[in-house]
């Protein structure tokens, strides 16, 4: 799930993205509005955490522009606005949820992973695919109901894979994904996974588009 952190404080911002990272997410940051509002049209984010005092703008007025454009994104308003008065008005104005600074970061994980499932999976933290469920809160793996033990980067190339069944994705998209996620990415990398992948995975679950990439089919027919 790519995520976009819309917050002028650069020693929070590093912070978070830090945590996010670890937490699986693909974190994009953005100091201003004007910045944040080129930024999701470019990184298509599935959720942004947005502060309300930002320099140049309110923050109401990127989350104005979200809902215009982006209906679809989930919004997160973290400010330290933190009265009752500016949290009506954010969710009113299409905030999905409002939490106030001083915050626990555990609490802005939780949030996030909940907005995550029901963006990927509307209600529950898996994403399944025939005889394949990859969980992503507890990062586990398993074929035909036996778990499977993923290294992190296998873990992290499935997962592209099975959000966005359906669509093939290139090696330098897979590529760019786990970069995002500050992982290094030697020459042969995505080869290397999509392999050892595919010995603990059915047969032709991952389809390689010659020429274009690698894509998993939505429904599964090789069980």
């Amino acid at each position: 799930m790519k995520v976009l952190i819309v917050e002028d404080d650069p020693d929070l911002a590093e912070g978070l993205i830090t945590a996010l990272k670890n937490e699986n997410f693909i974190v994009l940051h953005a100091a201003l509005g004007e910045e944040a509002k080129v930024r999701i049209t470019q990184f298509q984010p599935g959720i942004i955490i947005l502060d309300l005092g930002l320099p140049d703008m309110d923050g109401l007025e990127v989350l104005q522009s979200v809902r215009k454009t982006h209906a679809d994104i989930a919004v997160l308003i973290l400010t330290a606005r933190g009265d009752l008065d500016n949290k009506v008005k954010a969710l009113d104005h299409g905030a999905d949820d409002y939490l106030a600074k001083p915050f626990e970061m555990m609490e802005l994980l939780a949030r996030l992973r909940a907005m995550s499932r029901r963006l990927n999976t509307s209600d529950s933290s898996q994403i399944q695919i025939g005889a394949v469920v990859l969980d992503i809160v507890a990062h586990t793996l398993s074929v035909n109901e036996q778990e499977i033990r993923l290294p992190k980067k296998e873990y992290m190339t499935l997962k592209i894979l099975m959000e966005e069944a359906g669509r093939v994705k290139t090696k330098s998209m897979l590529e760019e994904h786990l970069y995002e996620w500050g992982e290094t990415i030697g020459s042969n990398a995505i080869e290397f996974h999509i392999s050892n992948l595919r010995k603990k995975l059915p047969p032709d679950f991952i389809q390689t588009i010659r020429g274009i990439g690698y894509t998993i089919k939505k429904a599964d027919t090789s069980q």
